[in-house]
C-alpha cells in the first residue's frame, strides 16, 4: 500500500471513529442521567470509548508522520520563549479581550451545533432492536416491529451491530463435537464464561449480550448439549435451545471395587462390563495423563482411583474409556494441593495413601472414627505389624456365588487362611493395590490421621468401635463386645 493510499485509509477510519465516539459519548451521557443506570453497560461503553480514542491517537500520529514524509522535511524546531514577556499596551490588551470573547462565542455555537448533530446521529446510528441486521431472525424481527424501544435496547443493538463480525465469525475450523452441560440454576453469565473457557466463543461478554438481546437467556434449560467447535454464536444459541440430548445421571458409591462399577454400568446399559474392566485393567494408558498415577506399580489396575461420585452419562455416546477418564479427572480435582501436601508431610506416596484409604473406607462406618481407624493401620504398617484387616481378605476371596456379593460377611477363621498377598493376616505391609475406590472422607482421614498409640479396635455392633493400645486391653474388649 502506497503512502497516499494509506493516508486515504487513515482519514476514512478517523471519520468512522469520530462518528462512533460521538454516538458512544451521547449514549454514555444518557446512561449517567438515567434513573435506571446499568453500571456494567456504562463501563463497557466507556471501555469502547477508551479503545477508540487510543486507535484515533495512533492513527493521527501515523497520519502526521506520513504527511511529513510526503513534504520531505522535518518539523521546524520550536522557537524558545523569551525569558520575560514583552508588556502589552492597553490597546493591545483590549484587542486581546475582544478576540477571546469572539472565540468564546464561536466555541459556544460549535458546542450547540455539535449537540444537535449528535442527537441526529444518535437517531441514525443507534438503531432499534428490530432493525439490527444479522442480530435477530426474521421471526424475531417481525415480532419486535411494534414493541417499544428502550434506550437500553438501542444501546445493546448498537453494541451488537459494532461487533457483528465477531458474532458471525467461527472460533475455529475444528468441526469436532464437545459435550457441554448446563447445570440447574446456572445464569447466562456463567454459561457464557464457560463457553469462552472451552474455546467455543471468543468473547463471553458479547455472547451474553446477544443471548439477552434475543431473549434466549430465559430459554436455556439445564441439561447436556452436543456442540461443535466451529459454531458461530447464532448457531450456538440455536443449539443450546434445541440441541439438548438425553442423559442419565449415575452415582458410584464409595467403597465399590471396579468389578462392582462394571456390573452397575452394564446393568444401566451404559457401558458393557467387559469393556469397563478392560479399560481399568492397567494404569499404563493413563499414567502420563494424570500425575497422581506416577508412583503406581507397573501394570497395576486403576483400583482406588475410580473416584466415587455422581456423573452425567450420554447413552450411546459415553465409552468405557471416556467414563474412566471422567472418574480420573474427578479424582485429580478432589485431590487438592492441600490434601497432597498433607499426604507428603506424613511421608506417604499418593499410592500408599490411597491403599490405606481403601482399607479405611471398608472398615469405617461412622465418619468421626475414620481418622482413628486410619491411625491404627498407619501405626501397624510403620511398625511392620500385620494389619489384620478383614476387608483385604474379603477382596482376596472375591465374588461369593451363594450370597451374590463381592464382600463376604461374616468371615470365618478358615477364610483368614487364604493364601493371597492381599491377606493381611498372613503377609505384612500394605496389600499390593488398593482394595476398593475410597471417597474423599477416607482420603482425608489418612492424610490427617492423628498421632495415637492405638494398635487395635473391635466393633461394638452398632457401627462404632472400641480402640485399644495393648493386646491385653484389646482382648478384654473382644470378650466384652463379641460375647
Amino acid at each position: 500500500m502506497s503512502n497516499e493510499e494509506r493516508l486515504t485509509h487513515i482519514r476514512q477510519r478517523l471519520q468512522e471513529i469520530q462518528q462512533q465516539l460521538a454516538t458512544l459519548a451521547k449514549a454514555a451521557a444518557e446512561l449517567r442521567h438515567s434513573t435506571n443506570t446499568n453500571d456494567q453497560h456504562l463501563r463497557e461503553i466507556e471501555a469502547q470509548i477508551a479503545t477508540l480514542r487510543r486507535e484515533r491517537d495512533a492513527l493521527q500520529d501515523e497520519e502526521l508522520a506520513l504527511r511529513r514524509a510526503a513534504r520531505g522535511r522535518r518539523t521546524p524546531p520550536t522557537t524558545p520563549m523569551p525569558a520575560t514577556p514583552s508588556p502589552h499596551t492597553p490597546q493591545k490588551r483590549r484587542s486581546l479581550v475582544r478576540a477571546i470573547l469572539g472565540m468564546g462565542l464561536v466555541v459556544g455555537a460549535v458546542v450547540v451545533l455539535g449537540a444537535v448533530l449528535l442527537l441526529v446521529f444518535t437517531q441514525i446510528l443507534v438503531p432499534p432492536p428490530s432493525t439490527v441486521e444479522g442480530v435477530l431472525t426474521e421471526e424475531e424481527l417481525a415480532a419486535a416491529e411494534n414493541q417499544p424501544q428502550s434506550l437500553e435496547q438501542r444501546l445493546v443493538g448498537l453494541y451488537l451491530a459494532l461487533n457483528r463480525d465477531k458474532i458471525t465469525q467461527r472460533p475455529s475450523n475444528d468441526d469436532s463435537t464437545v459435550v457441554f452441560t448446563i447445570e440447574p440454576g446456572e445464569t447466562a453469565l456463567t454459561i457464557a464464561q464457560r463457553l469462552e473457557d472451552e474455546g467455543l466463543v471468543t468473547d463471553a461478554t458479547l455472547f451474553r449480550r446477544l443471548l439477552v438481546y434475543r431473549g434466549a437467556d430465559q430459554k436455556l434449560a439445564a441439561g447436556t448439549y452436543q456442540l461443535r467447535r466451529n459454531m458461530t454464536m447464532d448457531e450456538l444459541i440455536q443449539a443450546l435451545q434445541q440441541g439438548r440430548v438425553e442423559e442419565v445421571v449415575v452415582t458410584i458409591p464409595e467403597g465399590w471395587r471396579r468389578e462392582q462399577i462394571a456390573e452397575f454400568l452394564d446393568a444401566k446399559e451404559l457401558v458393557p462390563a467387559a469393556e469397563y474392566l478392560a479399560a481399568t485393567a492397567s494404569v499404563e494408558p493413563y499414567r502420563t495423563m494424570f500425575d497422581f498415577l506416577a508412583d503406581a506399580p507397573p501394570d497395576a489396575p486403576l483400583e482406588g482411583f475410580l473416584f466415587p461420585d455422581t456423573y452425567r452419562v450420554i447413552p450411546d455416546e459415553t465409552t468405557a474409556h471416556s467414563f474412566v477418564e471422567m472418574q480420573l479427572r474427578t479424582f485429580g480435582e478432589r485431590l487438592s494441593p492441600e490434601l497432597r501436601a498433607a499426604i507428603a508431610e506424613k511421608g506417604l506416596t499418593i499410592y500408599e495413601a490411597v491403599t490405606l484409604a481403601s482399607i479405611v473406607e471398608r472398615e469405617a462406618v461412622v465418619d468421626e472414627e475414620r481418622p482413628l481407624i486410619a491411625s491404627v493401620f498407619e501405626n501397624r504398617w510403620r511398625d511392620g505389624t500385620l494389619l489384620n484387616a478383614d476387608p483385604t481378605v474379603q477382596y482376596a476371596l472375591g465374588y461369593q456365588e451363594e450370597t451374590q456379593t463381592w464382600w463376604k460377611t461374616p468371615l470365618y477363621l478358615d477364610d483368614l487362611e487364604i493364601d493371597s498377598p492381599y491377606n493381611t493376616y498372613k503377609y505384612p505391609g500394605l496389600p499390593p493395590t488398593p482394595i476398593c475406590n475410597p471417597g474423599l472422607a477416607a482420603l482425608r482421614a489418612v492424610a490427617t490421621a492423628p498421632s495415637t498409640n492405638y494398635y487395635y479396635f473391635v466393633a461394638r455392633g452398632d457401627g462404632t468401635h472400641v480402640f485399644a493400645e495393648t493386646l491385653e486391653e484389646h482382648q478384654q474388649n473382644v470378650e466384652r463386645y463379641r460375647r
